[in-house]
């Protein structure tokens, strides 16, 4: 009894629907901001790789801002932000750019893709790193061009060990959408607050909120394991790899056994 007091089963069981009716905002938030995230990402990491000349200081300077700052004041930034970008372009170019033709999505979108991107590029740097010199040296004596090299040598093998880190980012950024209704977008946790408001039993759509978003995770949780999985090379797979020969065997016997030109 004294539990039927402090909590309401009924308020508990019916904000679950509203609150599911909201998981598809977050997916394309966190979706669309990830997929973003890991290109930028990868372009970030390759600056910083080859270290070009003025790109690289301006990716360090945005990387470190970025990660310097909270998600919280980013959106804050961006929300208020590109409404006076706009009006100084229409003063300047006499042009009549409306902000609110722009959805509320696309500034929540942005900011959580570059916030993606800059924690990303440090990733994907150190999975690219990571690569064995000489898989890569050996792709090159093949006739492969850099190019071939990176898409069918470097990045296979530095998405292996990137897949841990990013699916632990693609969770953290789901988790993170709850900040959306800071620009006005009602996702899941807005969802909660709206119906704890006007049902005044706070606790129980908070506590349908948070199983929604475990239950969400663990589904992610066990996917990013599966994809894991399939990409993993075994030991001796890679023992098997490096024991390839790079050149002709014909002439690396014969150079071995002191003998003459092979005809």
């Amino acid at each position: 009894m004294f539990f039927d007091k402090i909590f309401n089963w009924n308020a508990f069981i019916s904000a679950f629907k509203p609150i599911i009716t909201r998981v598809p905002t977050s997916f394309i938030i966190t979706l669309i901001a990830m997929a973003i995230g890991l290109v930028l990402g990868l372009l970030l990491a390759l600056i910083k790789l080859n270290k070009l000349p003025v790109l690289d200081q301006i990716r360090a300077l945005a990387v470190s801002f970025i990660r310097g700052t909270p998600i919280y004041v980013q959106l804050l930034l961006t929300y208020t932000g590109i409404p006076l970008i706009l009006k100084a372009i229409n003063l300047n170019y006499g042009t009549a750019y409306n902000i609110n033709d722009i959805s509320p999505m696309l500034f929540v979108i942005l900011t959580f893709a570059f916030n993606e991107a800059a924690y990303n590029s440090e990733t994907i740097r150190a999975a690219i790193e990571s690569v064995d010199v000489g898989q890569i040296e050996a792709a090159k004596s093949l006739g492969m061009t850099n190019f071939q090299v990176f898409k069918r040598v470097t990045l296979p093998e530095a998405a292996t060990v990137a897949i841990a880190p990013l699916g632990n980012a693609l969770m953290g950024l789901l988790k993170g959408t709850s900040l959306a209704f800071v620009a006005g977008v009602i996702e899941m946790t807005a969802e909660a607050k709206i119906i704890g408001g006007s049902s005044f039993r706070v606790f129980e759509s908070y506590l349908a909120v948070a199983l929604v978003y475990w239950a969400i995770n663990l589904v992610f949780e066990n996917l990013i394991r599966l994809l894991e999985r399939r990409l993993q090379i075994t030991p001796k797979q890679k023992n098997k790899s490096r024991l390839m020969p790079t050149g002709n065997p014909f002439e690396q016997s014969s150079v071995g056994n002191g003998g003459g030109d092979v005809v």
